[in-house]
């Protein structure tokens, strides 16, 4: 009887013991097993690129490989708000781990499709908290945090009067559908007015109004700014080439922009802040509770110069910030 007692417990307990090292394995399998990134751009142009590669070497450089541990779905809505719509959808009907948008429209249909039922990481987003996506930058809630890509309003004002001694009256261009555009003209008008200049204000509805605007623009001002708006870094090239037919430089918000025609500027790089919210989508899909993380920005910039626009243009750049341009490879 002890003997058949003895064999019972010997059985069981290597069942347990098997039961418990499976049990093991299947944990570890699911922590391992690969994650779907939901991505979505509100348009095609370098900026928003930029973003792009950063967010996917920051999943990379966080431990998720596509390809590996990591599939990604990317979407482009080419800055059609119905296709935003349809692909923020799509992403909640393929169960995506986490979603990243590039651009606040983009963003906006994420947060709005998911019901803030899945996670939303922000890249590039100008004013988070105007367009009611968190709640504040230091406790975002709402499931959603990322990267603000706000600009260096003071700095950029202070380009204004290096390399523009002369200029009195500067002329701000944003769309009328951007709410990021429209903010960051704000407080550029605001920053300038500060500085003691006179700011006039232009607005397009789509980039297929640049043209006329440009050029009624140009005739104006002593020079222009061009603020962190996807349809203006859109038809970027179409408002150099209206501005520089009057001998007028163009100033704008990123590097980006001065590499299709603007004459200089001093930014944050559009890649490292895809690069930061590529590492926060790391960490939350490791566990991290986005609404607790608080929203970051990019606080380090570097100068951009176009030394074919400032030749065209009769202008000379200071040496000191030529030789960093170059040393930084934002010379063009």
């Amino acid at each position: 009887m002890n003997k058949r007692l003895l064999i019972a417990t010997s059985v069981i307990g290597a069942f347990l013991v098997f039961a418990f090292f499976t049990e093991g394995l299947g944990n570890h399998a699911k922590s391992q097993q690969t994650k779907t990134v939901g991505i979505l751009q509100l348009v095609t142009h370098p900026a928003l690129d930029q973003i792009h590669q950063g967010v996917v070497q920051g999943l990379k450089d966080g431990g998720f490989t596509e390809g590996k541990n990591l599939k990604i779905s990317y979407q482009n809505a080419q800055a059609n708000q119905a296709n935003l719509k349809t692909m923020a959808q799509d992403f909640v009907n393929k169960d995506t781990d986490l979603n990243v948008g590039i651009a606040t429209p983009a963003a906006l249909s994420l947060a709005q499709a998911s019901k803030n039922e899945t996670s939303t990481l922000l890249a590039g987003i100008t004013n988070p908290v105007g367009a009611k996506l968190v709640n504040s930058l230091k406790q975002p809630g709402k499931n959603i945090t990322g990267v603000s890509g706000d600009s260096p309003y003071a700095k950029q004002a202070q380009v204004f009067k290096d390399i523009l001694p002369k200029a009195k009256t500067i002329g701000i261009i944003s769309t009328t559908s951007d709410a990021g555009g429209t903010y960051n003209a704000a407080q550029m008008t605001k920053t300038l007015k500060k500085a003691g200049y006179t700011v006039k204000n232009y607005t397009i509805s789509s980039t297929n109004d640049m043209l006329q605007v440009a050029t009624t623009m140009a005739g104006e001002v002593d020079a222009i700014y061009a603020p962190q708006d996807n349809s203006v870094a859109t038809a970027m090239k179409t408002l150099v080439a209206a501005a520089k037919d009057k001998n007028v430089p163009v100033i704008p918000s990123n590097d980006t922009m001065v590499k299709d025609g603007g004459l200089i500027t001093y930014s944050q790089s559009q890649y490292q802040v895809g690069y930061q919210a590529g590492q926060m989508a790391a960490r939350v899909l490791k566990g991290e509770k986005a609404q607790t993380m608080p929203v970051q920005t990019v606080d380090k910039g570097t100068y951009a110069v176009n030394l074919q626009t400032a030749a065209d243009l009769g202008i000379r750049l200071p040496d000191a910030i030529v030789k960093e341009a170059k040393e930084n490879q934002e010379a063009y």
